[in-house]
């Protein structure tokens, strides 16, 4: 944290990190007028975001009003504070649930980003369908067009240039950022704030299994260059951490494929087994907390069992698209053509088959506690895709306040530094299970504006 560098070049605002987060913190700087500069470490930006499904969550759109949604951010934030056992900082909630709709129509409406409602599945937790995405329900593509919006805001965008060191005064300011470039030189590069929207520390395997041990072998499946550097940072300005064991697994990750399976395989009446054939937990709890079901049986992987109707909405996701491209869901008209293949004893699959179907008769919840009142029984023809457990990104990190600026422990500000995405802390509680679907891409862009804006007016 020397001071004094030589500076090779100065801007008013720079951003680390072009995914969600980074890129929207810069098309919210332009709105201010000022400039800005985004580093990206890659040749093109992709970060955790392209590796999602890009589905934004988001109270009160107006895209939820012609579905007849009737939803509220308050609704939102106690969504997302059951989830996670009351944990999360609730004025953190409050603001990210509020500022939700007025971001995702921001983007639609100042940039062009078409987004529609995901209007024919729950997903767990949510009481409303609020989540938001773009035609592909990709986030390679939510990357693509806000890409295409920094270019056509004038934003700066430098690729190939990995952020290596921050210098600082003895107040805590930020003055420059030590930038290495591909040939392996480095340029300093002056700053009058900072916000860092490089993710969290998913690829670092010394603080995942220091800060979150029991996922700490599973595979991970976020960016290679989420190392926690952000965090680091932080730190050494004395800046306060939250919730370091906080994350998002995923537990319906085909195998050994590596494709995201939508979480729709079973929030339409699907379920998982293990290699002998049964069903062992609640999957409707989420898809967080199934990495660690998964990883727990013989082999850490299980079998998603679906059918035909439920792979009919799961194919407006690229990614499910690609899985069956790649071969890996499979499909068979009778219970024991899918026992065959995926080598399942065939009488104890058609019996926990059969006893979801008396479960939905009944209208009543399973052993696991389940309930399967609202959707239809599987019928033929089925599908199956065998699947593991796998880290995707950590939800803790540098404590914020409401302009996203990094905090302190004592509640005190940082001059001119600001976090979003996963550098911050985000509202998933302590661990897994408090992760609700959509959390983190939520963080990234509500978090991500507001730090743009703050950062241009000062």
């Amino acid at each position: 944290m020397a001071t004094g560098v030589e500076i090779d070049m100065a801007v008013e605002t720079l951003i680390v990190g072009a995914g969600a987060a980074g890129m929207v913190a810069a098309l919210a700087v332009r709105e201010t007028g000022r400039e800005v500069m985004v580093l990206e470490r890659d040749p093109v930006p992709a970060g955790s975001t392209a590796l999602s499904a890009g589905l934004i969550p988001a109270a009160g759109t107006r895209f939820q009003r012609p579905a007849g949604i009737e939803d509220t951010p308050d609704l939102f934030a106690a969504d997302i504070m059951k989830k996670a056992s009351g944990e999360p900082d609730p004025a953190l909630v409050s603001l990210l649930a509020r500022e939700a709709a007025t971001t995702i129509e921001w983007l639609a409406d100042r940039f062009g980003l078409p987004f529609s409602l995901v209007d024919d599945f729950d997903y767990p937790g949510h009481a409303r369908r609020r989540m938001h995405g773009l035609p592909s329900r990709s986030g390679a593509e939510l990357v693509d067009r806000l890409r295409a919006a920094c270019e056509s805001a004038g934003v700066d965008l430098v690729y190939g240039r990995r952020a290596d060191r921050l210098h600082a005064d003895k107040a805590g300011r930020v003055t420059a950022l030590a930038v290495e470039a591909p040939d392996g030189g480095q340029e300093v590069i002056g700053c009058g704030r900072l916000i860092l929207a490089c993710n969290g520390f998913g690829a670092n395997p010394d603080l995942v299994r220091a800060h979150m041990p029991e996922i700490g072998d599973a595979i991970y499946f976020g960016h290679p260059g989420n190392c926690g550097e952000a965090l680091d940072w932080g730190i050494a300005l004395g800046a306060a951490t939250r919730h370091l064991g906080a994350y998002q697994g995923h537990g319906n990750v085909a195998h050994p494929h590596g494709i995201l399976i939508t979480w729709a395989t079973i929030t339409e009446g699907g379920m998982q087994v293990n290699a002998a054939g049964r069903r062992f937990w609640n999957e409707a709890q989420g898809y967080s907390e199934a990495a660690r079901a998964v990883l727990a049986e013989p082999g850490g992987t299980a079998v998603t069992v679906f059918d035909h109707r439920i792979a009919g909405i799961a194919r407006q996701f690229a990614d499910f698209q690609a899985a069956e491209a790649a071969g890996a869901v499979r499909s068979g008209e009778t219970l024991d053509d899918i026992a065959a293949i995926f080598g399942l004893p065939s009488q104890s699959l058609a019996g926990e088959v059969a006893a979801i179907a008396d479960a939905i008769g009944l209208g009543g919840s399973d052993r696991y506690g389940r309930a399967w009142a609202k959707v239809a029984p599987l019928s033929p023809p089925y599908c199956g895709v065998r699947v593991t457990g796998a880290l995707f990104h950590t939800q803790g990190g540098l404590v914020v306040d409401q302009s996203a600026r990094v905090l302190r422990p004592d509640g005190s500000a940082l001059p001119n530094l600001f976090a979003a995405g996963g550098a911050a802390c985000g509202v998933s509680g302590s661990g897994d299970a408090g992760y609700l679907s959509g959390n983190g891409l939520l963080s990234a862009v509500v978090l991500g504006r507001l730090a743009g804006l703050a950062g241009g007016a000062l």
